[in-house]
């Protein structure tokens, strides 16, 4: 899907592919991959890198124009519990356009306006932080939902909020590798901003971004550092219970072993004392539940 827009001053407006300057291709189909490759002289390669997942960031610089690999965030859907996954996107700079390739459906340009006249370098920019942002409003949601689950888990330890546990510590691997080469992208533009031709504001601009990128870096390094010691703790709490429950089952089974002890040895077809004796019932229910006090008295002063 194809879809191509303008700038307007301040703002950028969709418009005729005629008068276009900024293109965004969506999952393009092959007639408009090979418009883009024959036509538009875009690599190949670089052009399925950029729908690629797993492809990571990079920058290309070609003959006549500037190809950009970024890593973002699959949009997330609550629909799919902990769905946090890390896609790409291409943007491919020219001097007179730019092209944007994208493996789904995102807003790229709704709703944005700038407090100035900008230019295909502004947008360039703006494009180069948008995954940044997103980062930042996963890691966010990223939050509550960890919340939740710490929340869930001291209530009851099923399985099922384990395993969330893990994706979510899955997840932020790859949250931490796809933030990391981002910021190789960028500090490589910051080195190259000469072949961007960046003024002195749009440099400027290039540090914020890397800062910014960097404190999404540091975050997530924190929920995964939390993530991790949360995973440790939770195990450690595990265990104990599980030997806790061993402990109170093994002294259960001794109280009630050694009251059937007792009348198992008076109930032997054999002689044995108090036979006969009208009171013999009664005395085998006292050894019963003298045992059960004995075991009850050890476990109390032995603090079991």
């Amino acid at each position: 899907m194809k879809r191509a827009y303008k700038i307007l001053g301040n703002k950028v407006a969709e418009s005729d592919d005629s008068d276009s300057n900024i293109l965004v291709y969506i999952s393009p189909d092959p007639e408009e991959k090979k418009f883009l490759i024959d036509t538009l002289k875009l690599d190949e390669h670089t052009l399925n890198s950029a729908l690629d997942p797993d492809e990571i960031s990079r920058l290309e610089f070609e003959p006549d124009h500037i190809a950009i690999i970024m890593k973002r965030p699959k949009n997330y859907s609550s629909k799919f519990l902990l769905s946090f996954k890390v896609t790409s996107m291409g943007l491919f700079i020219f001097s007179d356009r730019i092209i944007i390739i994208l493996p789904e459906d995102i807003p790229v340009f709704e709703g944005k306006s700038f407090d100035k006249s900008i230019t295909l370098k502004d947008i360039t920019l703006k494009l180069v932080q948008k995954p940044v942002v997103h980062f930042l409003e996963h890691l966010k949601t990223f939050s509550i939902i960890l919340d939740e689950l710490e929340s869930k888990i001291n209530r009851t330890m099923q399985n099922k909020y384990l395993l969330n546990l893990f994706t979510l510590e899955k997840s932020l691997v790859y949250y931490l590798s796809a933030i990391n080469s981002n910021m190789l992208v960028i500090e490589k533009m910051k080195s190259n901003a000469s072949k961007f031709v960046f003024n002195t504001d749009e440099q400027e601009f290039l540090d914020d971004i890397k800062i910014e990128n960097s404190q999404c870096y540091k975050q997530a390094e924190i929920y995964s550092s939390i993530l991790s010691s949360m995973m440790e703790a939770r195990s450690s709490i595990v265990s104990n219970n599980i030997n806790t429950l061993m402990k109170t089952l093994n002294i259960i089974t001794i109280g009630i072993m050694l009251p059937s002890l007792v009348v198992g040895i008076f109930s032997m077809n054999v002689d044995f004392p108090l036979r006969g004796h009208p009171w013999a019932f009664w005395f085998i229910l006292l050894f019963a539940a003298l045992s059960v006090a004995t075991v009850i008295y050890f476990w109390k002063k032995l603090k079991w």
